[in-house]
């Protein structure tokens, strides 16, 4: 072990020595990377990692070391990259939050309760995504904003109860509901991290970024969840829809909205996301609306109309 150690260190002489001393500094920034990566890895075995967990863990040091160099914090004063460290938590929080908590958490609560019990406890994610973003924007919405807020989102709960009485399902307390409020609490928290990183990075940036620096966990989940029996074609497009739309290009638009019209506000716009998928589902689905429908969706845009019309203040520091 001791000669292993030896011989390690001369070859890592060998490479930084020139890097030293070379006049373009590319050359000390790739040995730098080499060794962050290298002790990434031997970090994680001194730990009693397995081999892939070793070396996701060196994979997401050099995706960090990468997204740093290429947003050019190599070049920035030491205060601002402390300021940019908190970024990177942020990053990271928005990623936990819309790539791994809000998927994980759904689906296990979907699959125990079905899509429309689901429906019921999601209908309270725009109330949450406001509050988060209230608290995160140091915002004071009006008495008027948090009522419309308040009801918008109890025309959707009880819009899916009233569907789910009459497709005969039942809505009993269950404890996956647990799980749903925790997807509920995720989606929220990636919304308002992602919001509040756009006006520095760019929406498109920030989704990509929260992608990448996920690979560590949905890489090696992939594979070990890969599933045995054979999928057939459309349940593929299905899944490379929502991978490509839902979890991609739809948050260009997503967190562009929330960082231009106000997080607070625009979370109300999730609250019409169900009447216009019934809408869609008309023309490509062949489904026919009824007058409920109408009804309660007519009400549902009235509610957030009238909260996007309420003020709210920043509160005083």
């Amino acid at each position: 072990m001791l000669r292993q150690r030896i011989l390690t260190a001369v070859a890592l002489l060998l490479v930084l020595l020139p890097a030293l001393f070379h006049p373009d500094t590319l050359y000390w920034r790739l040995a730098t990377l080499v060794l962050i990566v290298a002790a990434a890895w031997e970090w994680g075995r001194l730990n009693g990692w397995g081999h892939l967990a070793a070396l996701s863990g060196a994979f997401g040091c050099l995706l960090a070391c990468v997204m740093a160099w290429d947003l050019g914090w190599l070049g920035r004063p030491s205060a601002l990259l402390w300021t940019l460290a908190g970024g990177g938590w942020v990053l990271a929080g928005t990623a936990l939050g819309v790539v791994v908590g809000f998927p994980l958490l759904m689906a296990y609560g979907v699959q125990q309760v079905g899509a429309v019990h689901a429906s019921v406890i999601l209908g309270v994610l725009p109330l949450g995504t406001a509050v988060v973003a209230a608290i995160a924007y140091r915002q004071r919405p009006s008495p008027a904003f948090w009522g419309c807020a308040a009801l918008g989102s109890a025309l959707v709960v009880f819009y899916a109860v009233l569907k789910a009485r009459a497709a005969g399902v039942g809505m009993a307390v269950h404890w996956a509901d647990v799980l749903l409020f925790g997807a509920v609490v995720s989606a929220a928290l990636g919304y308002v991290g992602g919001a509040k990183l756009t006006p520095q990075l760019g929406a498109e940036r920030v989704i990509c970024w929260v992608l990448v620096l996920s690979l560590p966990v949905t890489l090696p989940v992939t594979f070990l969840a890969w599933p045995a029996q054979p999928v057939s074609l459309p349940a593929w497009g299905g899944f490379l829809y929502v991978a490509v739309f839902s979890m991609w290009i739809g948050f260009f638009a997503w967190y562009r909205a929330l960082a231009l019209g106000g997080a607070v506000r625009v979370s109300q716009v999730q609250l019409l996301q169900p009447f216009v998928s019934m809408l869609s589902a008309v023309p490509l689905l062949g489904e026919r609306l009824d007058a409920l429908t109408l009804v309660f969706g007519v009400a549902v845009v009235a509610s957030v109309f009238l909260g996007k019309r309420a003020p709210a203040h920043r509160r005083p520091t």
